[in-house]
This record gives C-alpha cells, sequence and structure tokens, in this order.
C-alpha cells in the first residue's frame, strides 16, 4: 500500500512538472530523470485514470480538458499532504518549528525587524522564512500553501484570503532633517507639492499607488526625478538632497535625519492586516506569531485598527 501511494505521487509530481514546462525533456531535466523514463510514467497514469491527460501533437505539450481537470486536484492533493506533514511535526511548545512569512517592501523599513527580534527572543528554536514581494503575490502564495502568514493592507482580497487588522498606517510627506523646511509647523498645502522635486517609490510598491491617487484626486502633478524600488535608497536620497519623498511617519520616526511635513489635505491612512488562508492549517509556529505581532504592535503604539 504505501508502494502504492509512493508511486502515485511520484506520478502527480511529473504530471505537474510537464504542464509547468510543456516540455517533456525539460520537465525531465528539473525532475532529474530520463526523458523516456518520465514518458512510461506519465502514460502509466494515463492507463490508471483512463483518459488523456496530454495532448503530444503540437510543438509543446498541453494539457487536454481532462488533464486540466486533474492537475488541480492533483495540486490541491499535494498542497494539503505538505499541510499534513508541517502538522504532524508541528511541536506545540514551540522548541522548534518553522514560518513563512511574506510582507509588502515597506514592512521591511520599520516592522520587520522588531517582529524577528521578538520571535527570537521568545521563541529561539523557531526557524523564520522571510520574503519581501508584492500584496497580489502574497495573496496568490497564501492560496497555494508556500506561505503561512503574510503583513499586507486592509481591502479588496482574494477569495479564500482571511485578513486581521492589526494598526493604521499614516504617511506624510517627507524631507531631510537638514531642510529649512523641516523646521515648518504648519501643514503644507498639497498643491504647494507641484513646486517640489520629488523621489518617490517605483510602481511596484503599494505606497506608491497609494501616493499617486492621493496627487491625482487633488489634481496635482508632482515632479518626479528619482524613482527607487529600495526603501533603504530613497531614505538616502532624500537625507543627502533637496528632494522631498512620500513614507510612512513610522519609517520617518525610526531616521532621525529625517523630517515629516503633514500635508493638507491629509494623505489618507491605510489599514495594515495580517493575512492567512481561510482554511489553511496554522501551526502552533503561525499562532504564536500572531499573538507576537500583536503584542509589538501595541508596544511600539501604532495606532489601533
Amino acid at each position: 500500500m504505501v508502494g502504492s501511494m509512493a508511486l502515485e505521487l511520484r506520478h502527480l509530481r511529473y504530471l505537474l512538472a510537464v504542464a509547468e514546462h510543456g516540455n517533456f525533456t525539460r520537465a525531465a531535466e528539473d525532475l532529474r530523470i530520463s526523458q523516456p523514463t518520465l514518458s512510461q510514467q506519465i502514460k502509466q497514469l494515463e492507463r490508471a485514470v483512463g483518459v488523456q491527460l496530454l495532448d503530444r501533437t503540437g510543438r509543446s505539450v498541453r494539457l487536454t480538458d481532462a488533464g486540466e481537470t486533474y492537475v488541480q486536484y492533483a495540486r490541491r492533493a499535494l498542497r494539503d499532504l505538505a499541510a499534513a506533514e508541517r502538522a504532524v511535526l508541528d511541536v506545540a511548545d514551540l522548541s522548534r518549528g518553522s514560518l513563512r512569512l511574506a510582507v509588502t517592501p515597506t514592512f521591511t523599513a520599520y516592522l520587520i525587524g522588531p517582529l524577528i527580534a521578538e520571535l527570537h527572543t521568545r521563541h529561539p528554536g523557531i526557524t523564520l522564512d522571510v520574503e519581501e514581494m508584492t500584496q497580489d503575490r502574497v495573496e496568490a502564495g497564501l492560496l497555494a500553501d508556500e506561505l503561512d502568514i503574510g503583513i499586507a493592507f486592509a481591502g479588496s482580497h482574494l477569495p479564500g484570503i482571511t485578513a486581521t487588522a492589526l494598526f493604521t498606517e499614516t504617511l506624510s510627506l517627507v524631507v531631510g532633517a537638514h531642510r529649512p523646511e523641516a523646521a515648518a509647523e504648519r501643514a503644507l498645502p498639497v498643491a504647494e507639492v507641484a513646486d517640489r522635486e520629488l523621489a518617490l517609490l517605483s510602481g511596484d510598491f503599494a505606497t506608491r499607488g497609494h501616493t499617486d491617487a492621493y496627487f491625482a484626486r487633488h489634481r496635482v502633478t508632482p515632479r518626479i526625478m528619482v524613482e527607487a524600488n529600495s526603501i533603504q535608497a530613497l531614505i538616502e536620497i532624500v537625507r543627502r538632497t533637496p528632494l522631498a519623498t512620500v513614507l510612512p511617519d513610522a519609517v520617518t520616526h525610526d531616521h532621525p535625519r529625517l523630517s515629516p511635513i503633514p500635508l493638507e489635505p491629509a494623505l489618507p491612512a491605510r489599514t495594515v492586516a495580517l493575512l492567512r488562508r481561510e482554511s489553511g492549517y496554522r501551526s502552533a509556529a503561525a499562532r504564536a506569531f500572531t499573538r507576537l505581532v500583536e503584542d509589538v504592535v501595541r508596544e511600539r503604539g501604532y495606532l489601533p485598527a
């Protein structure tokens, strides 16, 4: 029975590899088996299910309609098996464990450091895999069971994603602390931003979309001199030049060489949320991390959601 189960699982993985690559040669290389062996195993699978799963008539190999349906269930079966294996290995006392975390980029500048420090202090046996990615990739990764937890923004989410509000993130125009306007006590009318040269995050960042929408709503066309895909690069640029930017106030708070200038009307606040797959298995490590995030948010005084 065990041998039969192992063979079936191998069949599923082989089929998914061919479907992904659309080519037996590349799939065989990826699986590190010979192409004849791979072809034979796929034919065995097709004989077992009684239908043709792959269309081999064109230049590339494609799934048949039956194959498309079968692959959906195959992916789900392998995902559920991986979750079951993690559940078996899960240790409730948190002496060991692992966590797969993804965050949207701005959080690496002010939130991830405190979270990892606290996790290591409380649960040094837990290993953590952290990735920075866009929110749509975070949600897709959660649904595919490639991630355990995501930190992003509340709003509309893919079906199957659950969001738990953490805190409210506020943003401001930011200049270097050496700039004369850093000492200004009044809010800056948004219309005056059109007279300033800005360095902004690139379009991959949710913060950039949020900023662009704000300026468009108030009919302001900013003079964008620099676009950067790194928060740290942006901080260094603003710290050393007359350029201004837009950043979360929590980032500015951690960098004394930056000064926030409130805008009038204010940039809209955003709700930061913890994301997970609705039906996904929650390991002891994931449950502990959720509690830890809430504690760190409270200790650092972020505005409640």
